[in-house]
């Protein structure tokens, strides 16, 4: 169990309405979730914003079907909005079984709604009705967000690696990752390398309350009482935001930057964008153009038309180079430290970096 406050409630067995089926507090159902699927039957909308990483979505109602099943309980109460709620439900009961019946394990599911009420009991009884026996998420999803929320402000053992950009930070962190390390690689779950060029390749963002809960997935699984390594960010990861009980803790803790020569950082920049077609690589130029100046966007968009990636990397490096000393006069001083890479040698740096990790008081 985590030392968090507030969360000491055992499972619960719950009879309601002649429905039985086991009531789980939200760290249980998370422990279960590992092996036993788990089924969200709120809406699609409610599903899309945010959910439990790995949880498909059955629900219970459609989007349109939930607003007016809504409505009328504001307008006519709660008896006429359940006698709406069986009229829309009950040609889909077959379907809702047969799908179910397809995603159990060991014949058992998870399942919440939004507040562990009528939705989640309606489905697990008749789930339970057709012989699967069902979890049901004691407060339902928002149970689940406000856990997430308060895991964010536990201590972390992190370890930060930081550098210019074209460092070669992410390739150190999953070869860490290939050895076994922990590594929580927030521009991998953010699906968006940080600068302006950071969507390309990448497939579309998720909410940010879903980037919080992919978070929170990954960290719930570390250990806490040992190193995490993470890469230096800003705050906002594209359209992301890094939750600030997690940011502050980036910020204060331990830095390694790896200092490379910008002739390797260079080549490597060319190396993961010059194969991004023109139009692309203009767009992203556009975004910073204001910080650039005038002349050296001319300049850059000159370049890329010319296909000089090197003059590209060059005049867009020294926006960059300026904005990340900035963003590092935010650190204490005595928690930074420099390790100099003179090699492009993957093995080499990482180990460098490890070697170099283990002379920390973390």
């Amino acid at each position: 169990m985590r030392n968090i406050p507030g969360y000491p409630e055992p499972i619960q067995f719950v009879y309601r309405n002649f429905e039985m089926y086991q009531e789980l507090d939200i760290e249980a159902f998370i422990k279960k979730s590992s092996e036993i699927p788990v089924l969200d039957v709120r809406t699609p909308d409610e599903y899309l914003k945010g959910h439990i990483p790995g949880a498909v979505n059955l629900p219970l109602f459609s989007n349109k079907e939930r607003e007016i099943v809504g409505t009328i309980y504001s307008q006519k109460g709660r008896d006429a909005s359940i006698m709406k709620g069986l009229e829309f439900t009950g040609r889909k009961l077959k379907s809702y079984v047969a799908r179910a019946r397809n995603l159990k394990h060991n014949n058992q599911l998870l399942l919440h709604c939004w507040r562990g009420g009528l939705r989640s009991a309606s489905m697990a009884w008749l789930l339970d009705t057709a012989g699967i026996k069902v979890f049901v998420l004691k407060g339902g999803y928002k149970a689940f967000r406000q856990f997430v929320l308060d895991y964010f402000q536990i201590s972390f053992k992190l370890l930060v690696i930081g550098g210019m950009t074209g460092s070669g930070k992410t390739d150190v962190l999953r070869y860490l990752q290939s050895i076994n390390q922990q590594v929580l690689d927030l521009e991998a779950l953010a699906h968006h390398k940080g600068s302006a060029f950071g969507s390309l390749g990448q497939a579309e963002q998720t909410t940010n309350e879903q980037f919080e809960n992919d978070i929170f997935n990954q960290l719930f699984k570390f250990n806490p009482e040992k190193i995490i390594w993470i890469e230096d960010e800003s705050q906002n990861i594209g359209r992301n935001l890094i939750p600030s009980g997690l940011y502050q803790q980036i910020l204060n803790a331990n830095l390694i930057f790896i200092d490379v020569n910008i002739h390797e950082r260079i080549s490597r920049l060319i190396r993961d964008y010059s194969s991004f077609d023109k139009d692309s690589l203009k767009a992203c130029l556009h975004k910073i153009s204001k910080r650039l100046g005038g002349l050296n966007t001319k300049n850059a968009y000159e370049a890329l038309e010319k296909q000089n990636f090197h003059k590209v990397a060059e005049i867009t490096l020294k926006y960059y180079d300026k904005t990340y000393l900035y963003s590092l006069k935010k650190r204490a001083h005595p928690k930074i430290h420099y390790v100099e890479i003179r090699t492009e040698d993957l093995l080499t740096a990482a180990e460098r970096v490890l070697s170099f990790s283990k002379n920390l008081d973390i």
